[in-house]
Protein backbone atom coordinates (compact mmCIF):
# COMPACT_ATOMS: atom_id res chain seq x y z
CA UNK A 1 0.00 0.00 0.00
CA UNK A 2 1.34 3.45 -0.90
CA UNK A 3 2.22 5.65 2.04
CA UNK A 4 2.36 8.84 0.00
CA UNK A 5 5.35 11.11 -0.73
CA UNK A 6 7.73 12.21 2.02
CA UNK A 7 8.28 15.88 2.75
CA UNK A 8 11.62 16.27 4.55
CA UNK A 9 13.20 19.22 6.36
CA UNK A 10 16.42 19.45 8.35
CA UNK A 11 15.99 21.28 11.66
CA UNK A 12 19.09 22.41 13.58
CA UNK A 13 17.50 22.66 17.03
CA UNK A 14 19.16 23.91 20.20
CA UNK A 15 21.10 20.73 20.96
CA UNK A 16 20.76 18.30 18.04
CA UNK A 17 19.99 18.18 14.33
CA UNK A 18 16.76 16.41 13.29
CA UNK A 19 15.25 15.30 10.00
CA UNK A 20 11.54 16.13 9.96
CA UNK A 21 9.48 14.12 7.52
CA UNK A 22 5.94 12.88 6.99
CA UNK A 23 5.03 9.22 6.63
CA UNK A 24 1.39 8.63 5.84
CA UNK A 25 -0.62 11.23 7.75
CA UNK A 26 1.80 11.80 10.65
CA UNK A 27 5.13 13.60 11.07
CA UNK A 28 8.29 11.95 12.41
CA UNK A 29 11.63 13.24 13.75
CA UNK A 30 14.76 11.29 12.80
CA UNK A 31 17.77 11.92 15.05
CA UNK A 32 19.91 9.03 13.84
CA UNK A 33 22.28 11.48 12.13
CA UNK A 34 23.22 13.13 15.43
CA UNK A 35 25.92 12.12 17.86
CA UNK A 36 24.90 10.31 19.93
CA UNK A 37 22.32 8.70 17.66
CA UNK A 38 18.82 9.53 18.91
CA UNK A 39 16.63 7.17 16.89
CA UNK A 40 13.43 7.89 15.04
CA UNK A 41 10.28 9.06 16.80
CA UNK A 42 6.70 9.83 15.89
CA UNK A 43 5.58 13.35 16.76
CA UNK A 44 1.91 12.36 16.90
CA UNK A 45 0.63 15.21 14.76
CA UNK A 46 -0.57 15.78 11.22
CA UNK A 47 0.13 19.53 11.31
CA UNK A 48 3.53 20.66 10.06
CA UNK A 49 3.78 23.76 12.27
CA UNK A 50 2.86 21.68 15.32
CA UNK A 51 5.42 19.08 14.27
CA UNK A 52 8.18 21.68 14.08
CA UNK A 53 7.37 22.88 17.61
CA UNK A 54 7.33 19.27 18.79
CA UNK A 55 10.85 18.75 17.40
CA UNK A 56 12.18 21.51 19.66
CA UNK A 57 10.46 19.99 22.69
CA UNK A 58 11.85 16.58 21.80
CA UNK A 59 15.29 18.14 21.38
CA UNK A 60 15.26 19.48 24.97
CA UNK A 61 13.94 16.22 26.37
CA UNK A 62 16.77 14.33 24.68
CA UNK A 63 19.25 16.93 25.96
CA UNK A 64 18.17 16.11 29.51
CA UNK A 65 18.46 12.39 28.79
CA UNK A 66 22.01 12.89 27.42
CA UNK A 67 23.08 15.12 30.31
CA UNK A 68 23.31 18.34 28.29
CA UNK A 69 20.48 20.06 30.14
CA UNK A 70 19.41 19.68 33.76
CA UNK A 71 15.85 18.90 34.75
CA UNK A 72 15.61 22.23 36.59
CA UNK A 73 16.78 24.13 33.51
CA UNK A 74 14.19 22.32 31.40
CA UNK A 75 11.48 23.16 33.94
CA UNK A 76 12.50 26.83 33.85
CA UNK A 77 12.28 26.89 30.05
CA UNK A 78 8.91 25.13 30.00
CA UNK A 79 7.50 27.48 32.65
CA UNK A 80 8.37 30.56 30.61
CA UNK A 81 5.37 32.60 29.49
CA UNK A 82 6.54 32.45 25.89
CA UNK A 83 9.48 31.64 23.66
CA UNK A 84 10.56 33.87 20.81
CA UNK A 85 13.00 32.57 18.23
CA UNK A 86 15.89 34.84 17.25
CA UNK A 87 14.55 35.15 13.72
CA UNK A 88 11.03 36.03 14.88
CA UNK A 89 12.29 38.56 17.45
CA UNK A 90 14.47 40.15 14.83
CA UNK A 91 11.51 40.44 12.45
CA UNK A 92 9.36 42.04 15.13
CA UNK A 93 12.04 44.54 16.15
CA UNK A 94 12.95 45.51 12.58
CA UNK A 95 9.25 46.02 11.87
CA UNK A 96 9.08 48.29 14.93
CA UNK A 97 12.06 50.49 14.00
CA UNK A 98 10.74 50.79 10.42
CA UNK A 99 7.71 52.77 11.61
CA UNK A 100 7.27 56.28 10.09
CA UNK A 101 9.59 59.09 11.20
CA UNK A 102 6.63 60.97 12.65
CA UNK A 103 6.22 58.05 15.06
CA UNK A 104 9.93 58.22 15.96
CA UNK A 105 11.04 55.62 13.46
CA UNK A 106 14.63 55.56 12.26
CA UNK A 107 16.18 56.58 8.96
CA UNK A 108 16.84 54.02 6.21
CA UNK A 109 20.59 54.09 6.90
CA UNK A 110 20.00 53.31 10.57
CA UNK A 111 17.72 50.40 9.63
CA UNK A 112 20.51 49.06 7.46
CA UNK A 113 22.95 49.31 10.37
CA UNK A 114 20.54 47.31 12.56
CA UNK A 115 20.31 44.70 9.82
CA UNK A 116 24.08 44.24 9.73
CA UNK A 117 24.10 43.77 13.52
CA UNK A 118 21.58 40.93 13.40
CA UNK A 119 23.29 39.46 10.34
CA UNK A 120 26.35 38.94 12.56
CA UNK A 121 24.72 38.14 15.89
CA UNK A 122 22.32 35.41 14.77
CA UNK A 123 24.99 33.20 13.14
CA UNK A 124 27.21 33.69 16.20
CA UNK A 125 24.34 32.70 18.52
CA UNK A 126 23.91 29.48 16.56
CA UNK A 127 27.53 28.53 17.30
CA UNK A 128 26.82 28.59 21.04
CA UNK A 129 23.43 26.83 20.69
CA UNK A 130 21.29 29.90 21.38
CA UNK A 131 18.07 29.86 19.35
CA UNK A 132 15.65 31.97 21.41
CA UNK A 133 15.66 35.50 22.76
CA UNK A 134 14.63 33.90 26.07
CA UNK A 135 18.13 32.44 26.28
CA UNK A 136 19.88 35.81 26.01
CA UNK A 137 21.72 36.67 29.23
CA UNK A 138 24.94 38.24 30.51
CA UNK A 139 26.95 35.17 29.60
CA UNK A 140 25.73 35.16 25.99
CA UNK A 141 26.44 38.88 25.49
CA UNK A 142 29.85 38.52 27.17
CA UNK A 143 30.74 35.74 24.74
CA UNK A 144 29.54 37.89 21.84
CA UNK A 145 31.63 40.81 23.11
CA UNK A 146 34.71 38.56 23.23
CA UNK A 147 34.01 37.37 19.69
CA UNK A 148 33.77 40.97 18.43
CA UNK A 149 37.14 41.72 20.02
CA UNK A 150 38.67 38.60 18.47
CA UNK A 151 37.36 39.69 15.07
CA UNK A 152 39.11 43.06 15.65
CA UNK A 153 36.01 45.22 15.33
CA UNK A 154 36.56 48.83 16.41
CA UNK A 155 35.43 49.80 19.96
CA UNK A 156 32.64 51.98 18.57
CA UNK A 157 31.36 49.06 16.49
CA UNK A 158 31.50 46.74 19.50
CA UNK A 159 29.46 49.23 21.51
CA UNK A 160 26.85 49.62 18.77
CA UNK A 161 26.54 45.87 18.20
CA UNK A 162 26.06 45.01 21.87
CA UNK A 163 23.76 47.98 22.51
CA UNK A 164 21.53 47.06 19.58
CA UNK A 165 21.16 43.41 20.64
CA UNK A 166 20.39 44.40 24.25
CA UNK A 167 18.02 47.13 23.05
CA UNK A 168 16.05 44.65 20.93
CA UNK A 169 15.85 42.22 23.86
CA UNK A 170 14.59 44.95 26.19
CA UNK A 171 11.98 46.02 23.63
CA UNK A 172 10.67 42.43 23.34
CA UNK A 173 10.23 42.40 27.14
CA UNK A 174 8.56 45.84 27.20
CA UNK A 175 6.13 44.72 24.49
CA UNK A 176 5.42 41.51 26.46
CA UNK A 177 6.74 39.16 23.80
CA UNK A 178 9.13 37.95 26.51
CA UNK A 179 8.44 37.53 30.24
CA UNK A 180 9.88 39.98 32.76
CA UNK A 181 12.01 37.16 34.14
CA UNK A 182 14.18 37.40 31.00
CA UNK A 183 15.36 40.90 31.89
CA UNK A 184 18.95 41.51 32.99
CA UNK A 185 21.40 44.39 33.26
CA UNK A 186 24.45 44.55 31.01
CA UNK A 187 26.24 47.91 31.48
CA UNK A 188 28.53 49.00 28.66
CA UNK A 189 31.44 51.38 28.86
CA UNK A 190 31.10 54.22 26.40
CA UNK A 191 34.28 55.80 25.11
CA UNK A 192 33.93 59.56 25.52
CA UNK A 193 37.10 60.25 23.52
CA UNK A 194 36.82 60.20 19.76
CA UNK A 195 39.07 57.82 17.86
CA UNK A 196 38.84 59.89 14.66
CA UNK A 197 42.09 61.68 13.82
CA UNK A 198 41.91 65.48 13.73
CA UNK A 199 43.99 67.51 11.29
CA UNK A 200 46.35 70.20 12.52
CA UNK A 201 46.28 73.63 10.86
CA UNK A 202 49.45 72.77 8.94
CA UNK A 203 47.98 69.46 7.71
CA UNK A 204 44.65 71.01 6.74
CA UNK A 205 46.48 73.72 4.78
CA UNK A 206 48.66 71.11 3.06
CA UNK A 207 45.60 69.10 1.98
CA UNK A 208 43.87 72.13 0.45
CA UNK A 209 47.05 73.37 -1.27
CA UNK A 210 47.80 69.91 -2.67
CA UNK A 211 44.33 69.79 -4.24
CA UNK A 212 44.50 73.32 -5.60
CA UNK A 213 47.81 72.63 -7.37
CA UNK A 214 46.17 69.84 -9.38
CA UNK A 215 43.54 70.65 -11.97
CA UNK A 216 41.90 67.26 -11.45
CA UNK A 217 41.62 67.79 -7.67
CA UNK A 218 40.48 71.39 -7.45
CA UNK A 219 36.90 70.27 -6.89
CA UNK A 220 38.10 68.26 -3.86
CA UNK A 221 40.15 71.20 -2.55
CA UNK A 222 37.05 73.44 -2.59
CA UNK A 223 35.05 70.72 -0.83
CA UNK A 224 37.70 70.11 1.86
CA UNK A 225 38.04 73.85 2.45
CA UNK A 226 34.27 74.11 2.89
CA UNK A 227 34.10 71.13 5.25
CA UNK A 228 36.89 72.56 7.38
CA UNK A 229 35.20 75.98 7.57
CA UNK A 230 31.64 74.79 8.29
CA UNK A 231 31.88 71.46 10.11
CA UNK A 232 29.23 70.01 7.79
CA UNK A 233 28.98 66.26 7.45
CA UNK A 234 29.97 64.96 4.02
CA UNK A 235 26.36 63.90 3.38
CA UNK A 236 25.22 67.47 4.11
CA UNK A 237 27.87 68.97 1.82
CA UNK A 238 27.01 66.51 -0.96
CA UNK A 239 23.37 67.64 -0.76
CA UNK A 240 24.12 71.36 -0.31
CA UNK A 241 22.01 73.42 -2.72
CA UNK A 242 22.52 76.91 -4.00
CA UNK A 243 19.15 77.79 -2.47
CA UNK A 244 20.67 76.98 0.96
CA UNK A 245 23.20 79.81 0.63
CA UNK A 246 22.24 83.41 1.38
CA UNK A 247 25.08 85.52 0.00
CA UNK A 248 23.43 88.76 1.23
CA UNK A 249 23.12 87.63 4.85
CA UNK A 250 26.26 85.49 4.43
CA UNK A 251 24.78 82.35 5.96
CA UNK A 252 23.97 78.75 5.10
CA UNK A 253 20.67 77.16 6.11
CA UNK A 254 20.16 73.39 6.13
CA UNK A 255 16.50 72.39 6.32
CA UNK A 256 15.40 68.90 7.38
CA UNK A 257 12.57 67.88 5.06
CA UNK A 258 11.73 64.49 6.56
CA UNK A 259 8.38 65.71 7.92
CA UNK A 260 7.43 67.90 4.99
CA UNK A 261 4.67 66.90 2.58
CA UNK A 262 7.03 67.32 -0.35
CA UNK A 263 6.14 65.87 -3.74
CA UNK A 264 8.78 65.07 -6.32
CA UNK A 265 12.52 64.92 -5.75
CA UNK A 266 14.42 63.58 -2.76
CA UNK A 267 13.69 64.75 0.76
CA UNK A 268 16.73 65.95 2.66
CA UNK A 269 17.05 64.29 6.05
CA UNK A 270 19.52 65.63 8.60
CA UNK A 271 20.97 63.27 11.17
CA UNK A 272 19.04 64.58 14.17
CA UNK A 273 16.05 65.86 12.14
CA UNK A 274 16.80 69.45 13.22
CA UNK A 275 17.19 72.26 10.73
CA UNK A 276 20.05 74.67 11.40
CA UNK A 277 21.85 77.70 10.01
CA UNK A 278 25.31 79.15 10.51
CA UNK A 279 27.27 82.15 9.19
CA UNK A 280 29.70 81.78 6.30
CA UNK A 281 33.32 82.29 7.34
CA UNK A 282 34.95 85.30 5.67
CA UNK A 283 37.60 83.09 4.06
CA UNK A 284 34.97 80.70 2.69
CA UNK A 285 32.70 83.32 1.13
CA UNK A 286 34.85 84.02 -1.97
CA UNK A 287 35.38 80.29 -2.53
CA UNK A 288 31.62 79.69 -2.68
CA UNK A 289 31.05 82.75 -4.84
CA UNK A 290 33.49 81.61 -7.55
CA UNK A 291 32.12 78.05 -7.83
CA UNK A 292 30.31 77.45 -11.15
CA UNK A 293 26.55 76.93 -10.97
CA UNK A 294 25.96 73.86 -13.11
CA UNK A 295 22.85 72.63 -11.34
CA UNK A 296 20.96 72.92 -8.06
CA UNK A 297 23.79 71.36 -6.02
CA UNK A 298 26.84 73.38 -4.99
CA UNK A 299 29.36 70.54 -5.21
CA UNK A 300 29.67 67.99 -7.97
CA UNK A 301 31.81 64.89 -8.40
CA UNK A 302 35.09 64.62 -10.32
CA UNK A 303 33.21 63.97 -13.59
CA UNK A 304 30.59 66.65 -13.05
CA UNK A 305 27.87 64.30 -11.76
CA UNK A 306 26.24 63.98 -8.34
CA UNK A 307 28.82 64.01 -5.55
CA UNK A 308 29.05 60.68 -3.72
CA UNK A 309 30.57 60.55 -0.21
CA UNK A 310 32.27 57.23 -0.90
CA UNK A 311 33.97 58.69 -3.98
CA UNK A 312 35.27 61.58 -1.87
CA UNK A 313 36.66 59.18 0.75
CA UNK A 314 38.40 57.01 -1.82
CA UNK A 315 40.01 59.88 -3.76
CA UNK A 316 41.03 61.71 -0.55
CA UNK A 317 42.98 58.66 0.62
CA UNK A 318 44.49 57.69 -2.74
CA UNK A 319 45.31 61.07 -4.27
CA UNK A 320 45.88 63.30 -1.23
CA UNK A 321 46.74 61.46 1.99
CA UNK A 322 49.02 58.87 0.41
CA UNK A 323 51.14 61.45 -1.49
CA UNK A 324 51.42 63.66 1.62
CA UNK A 325 52.01 61.01 4.29
CA UNK A 326 55.81 61.28 4.02
CA UNK A 327 55.54 64.94 4.99
CA UNK A 328 53.55 64.09 8.13
CA UNK A 329 54.90 60.76 9.45
CA UNK A 330 53.54 59.13 12.60
CA UNK A 331 55.09 56.83 15.16
CA UNK A 332 54.63 53.09 14.50
CA UNK A 333 51.39 51.83 16.03
CA UNK A 334 50.03 55.36 16.61
CA UNK A 335 47.33 57.21 14.70
CA UNK A 336 48.57 59.98 12.49
CA UNK A 337 47.93 62.03 9.39
CA UNK A 338 47.40 59.03 7.12
CA UNK A 339 44.57 57.79 9.40
CA UNK A 340 42.47 60.93 8.91
CA UNK A 341 39.26 60.66 6.93
CA UNK A 342 36.53 62.94 5.57
CA UNK A 343 34.91 63.21 9.03
CA UNK A 344 38.23 64.59 10.34
CA UNK A 345 37.29 67.95 8.78
CA UNK A 346 34.32 68.14 11.16
CA UNK A 347 36.65 67.45 14.08
CA UNK A 348 39.02 70.11 12.74
CA UNK A 349 36.27 72.72 12.59
CA UNK A 350 35.10 71.97 16.13
CA UNK A 351 38.65 72.14 17.49
CA UNK A 352 39.35 75.44 15.75
CA UNK A 353 36.16 76.88 17.24
CA UNK A 354 37.19 75.75 20.73
CA UNK A 355 40.74 77.07 20.34
CA UNK A 356 39.31 80.38 19.13
CA UNK A 357 37.13 80.66 22.28
CA UNK A 358 33.83 80.32 20.42
CA UNK A 359 31.14 79.69 23.09
CA UNK A 360 30.33 75.99 23.40
CA UNK A 361 26.61 76.53 22.86
CA UNK A 362 27.31 78.46 19.65
CA UNK A 363 29.50 75.62 18.35
CA UNK A 364 26.74 73.15 19.24
CA UNK A 365 24.25 75.17 17.20
CA UNK A 366 26.55 75.39 14.18
CA UNK A 367 27.28 71.63 14.24
CA UNK A 368 23.67 70.64 14.94
CA UNK A 369 24.38 68.97 18.28
CA UNK A 370 21.94 69.04 21.18
CA UNK A 371 24.44 67.55 23.64
CA UNK A 372 27.55 69.43 24.74
CA UNK A 373 29.26 66.08 25.34
CA UNK A 374 29.36 65.53 21.58
CA UNK A 375 31.15 68.84 21.06
CA UNK A 376 33.72 67.87 23.70
CA UNK A 377 34.12 64.51 21.98
CA UNK A 378 34.99 66.29 18.73
CA UNK A 379 37.42 68.71 20.39
CA UNK A 380 41.15 68.04 19.93
CA UNK A 381 43.71 70.36 21.53
CA UNK A 382 46.79 70.39 19.30
CA UNK A 383 50.30 70.71 20.74
CA UNK A 384 50.94 74.29 19.58
CA UNK A 385 47.69 75.47 21.11
CA UNK A 386 48.47 73.62 24.35
CA UNK A 387 51.93 75.20 24.49
CA UNK A 388 50.48 78.70 24.02
CA UNK A 389 48.09 78.12 26.90
CA UNK A 390 50.88 76.76 29.11
CA UNK A 391 52.90 79.92 28.57
CA UNK A 392 49.98 81.97 29.87
CA UNK A 393 49.88 80.08 33.17
CA UNK A 394 51.29 82.14 36.05
CA UNK A 395 53.74 80.24 38.26
CA UNK A 396 55.28 81.13 41.65
CA UNK A 397 59.03 81.48 42.19
CA UNK A 398 61.09 78.64 43.68
CA UNK A 399 60.78 78.23 47.49
CA UNK A 400 63.15 80.32 49.66
CA UNK A 401 64.55 82.15 46.64
CA UNK A 402 63.56 85.08 44.56
CA UNK A 403 64.45 83.27 41.37
CA UNK A 404 62.14 83.83 38.46
CA UNK A 405 62.03 82.26 35.01
CA UNK A 406 65.39 82.42 33.21
CA UNK A 407 67.28 83.71 36.27
CA UNK A 408 70.23 82.07 38.06
CA UNK A 409 70.15 81.40 41.81
CA UNK A 410 72.19 83.83 43.99
CA UNK A 411 75.76 82.86 44.79
CA UNK A 412 75.89 80.33 47.59
CA UNK A 413 72.14 79.79 47.46
CA UNK A 414 70.38 76.41 47.15
CA UNK A 415 70.27 74.79 43.75
CA UNK A 416 67.55 72.59 42.26
CA UNK A 417 69.74 69.55 42.91
CA UNK A 418 70.03 70.43 46.60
Amino acid sequence: MSRGPRSTETIAAQFFTWLLYKRGEYYYADGRGSLPTLGRRSLGTKDRAEARRAVWELDRDMAVQEGLLSASELAAINSSDSRVSLEEGRRLYEQYVARPLIAHGVRPKTKQRYKTVFDKFLPFAATILVSYWNQLNKDVLSKYASWLVEQEYAPATQLFELSTVKQAHTWLIDEKYLPKSCDFKFPLRKDHDSTRYCWTVEQFTAIVEHCCHSASLRWLGDLCFTLGHTGMRISEAADLRWSDIDFVEEKITLVDESRQAKTGGEKRTLKNHRSRSFPIHADLLPVLQRLPRTGKHVFVGPRGGRLKPDTVRRILIRDVLEPLKGRFPSEPGEEGFIDGRVHSFRHYFCSRCANSNVPERMTMKWLGHSDAAMVRRYYHLDHDEARRHMRRVSMTVLPETNVGPGQSPPSGGPTAAE
